[in-house]
């Protein structure tokens, strides 16, 4: 049953990367149609949490109650980890090139082994480490970071990325709030989304769409079509399946399936939009995937022993010491209490 459940996450994650990375692919065309980066994820949230919103009170048996009571982690999921993520990333590429910001968010899973480095205090396995190396050279070497002089504020809204990405994977594991991860995906989309066009009301991110029809691979398309393609499966889809991929394989085989989206999003421009691969960006995709590998023969960490206190008894060594209790002192000997037999 591990094993199956296991299967079933790795599959859920790289249906998610693959969701995830062929969303570029299907918003190019409304980009180049005059469609502001802004405007695409605030439609594309807004979908993805009009999707989700009756699926996911269903989960729930619409009792609010257990989003309440969680309310803080879902308030940080929904800014943070969805609209958070989104606006940072897109205020880091008006200032760095993309291939940069992408870099600097993808670094999360390397984040995630630091910061239980730190926490636990323990030395990570060295499949771990070597897993996280090789998958950040294939990463490099996918991505390609452009050189050059790089803006300060640009780099720091792509930190802020990617500590978004690493709160996603965090509060992605918790099964304790008693929220489905349908419900999570949801409530953190419509939240997200408020969020999102608050932004875009306010002139944080500038908002420009173009309600017309458009080209689409190869064909002619409404604007809604691509719309809502990237709403229901790069958004809805991926984000359910994300979170159910976190909740059973955890949260650091988990984010280095993550990696996977950007060879996705690599092949899925291959096929649709003819970006023919090469061989440095097919190398670092078969390094990513040695990445994983490695994480995943991570062994479970060895239960530590009870401290053995001298000279109180353990489960394993009862106490086999005998007292008899003391007679009363008007009891006279000889009728105490009958002796039990053993069972024959």
């Amino acid at each position: 049953m591990r094993a199956s459940r296991g299967i079933l996450g790795i599959m859920l994650g790289l249906g998610s990367g693959l969701a995830f990375g062929a969303g570029g692919a299907v918003v190019k065309p409304l980009l180049e149609s005059g469609w502001s980066p802004g405007a695409a994820v605030f439609f594309r949230v807004l979908v993805g949490a009009l999707l989700l919103l009756v699926p996911g009170l269903i989960a729930l048996k619409f009792d609010l109650r257990p989003l309440w009571r969680a309310k803080w982690t879902v308030l940080v999921y929904s800014v943070i980890a969805v609209a958070g993520v989104q606006l940072a990333f897109y205020m880091s590429i008006s200032r760095i090139p993309v291939s940069t910001a992408l870099l600097i968010e993808y670094l999360a899973p390397v984040a995630l082994v630091a910061l239980a480095w730190v926490r636990t205090r323990h030395v990570p396995q060295f499949v771990v480490l070597a897993g996280s190396v090789v998958a950040i050279v294939g990463l490099v070497l996918v991505i390609g970071p452009a050189g050059g002089a790089l803006d300060p504020l640009g780099i720091a809204f792509a930190a802020i990325a990617m500590i978004g990405v690493a709160v996603y994977y965090v509060l992605g594991e918790r099964t304790d709030t008693g929220i489905p991860p349908i419900s999570l995906a949801a409530v953190g989309l419509f939240i997200g989304c408020l969020v999102l066009g608050a932004s875009l009301l306010v002139g944080l991110v500038p908002f420009e769409a173009n309600f017309a029809s458009m080209p689409y691979f190869g064909t002619t398309a409404p604007w809604w079509v691509p719309v809502l393609t990237v709403g229901a499966v790069s958004t809805a889809f991926a984000y359910v399946a994300g979170i159910q991929a976190i909740q059973i394989l955890g949260t650091r085989l988990a984010s280095f399936l993550g990696l996977s989206e950007v060879v996705f999003a690599g092949i899925v421009a291959w096929i649709l939009l003819g970006e023919a691969i090469g061989p440095v960006q097919l190398l670092g995709g078969l390094l990513i995937l040695g990445g994983i590998v490695l994480v995943r023969f991570e062994r479970p960490a060895l239960a530590t022993a009870p401290d053995i206190v001298p000279g109180a008894a353990t489960a394993m060594e009862p106490d086999l010491s005998f007292e008899p209790d003391p007679l009363p002192v008007d009891q006279p000997v000889g009728t105490g209490r009958p002796v039990d037999r053993p069972a024959t």
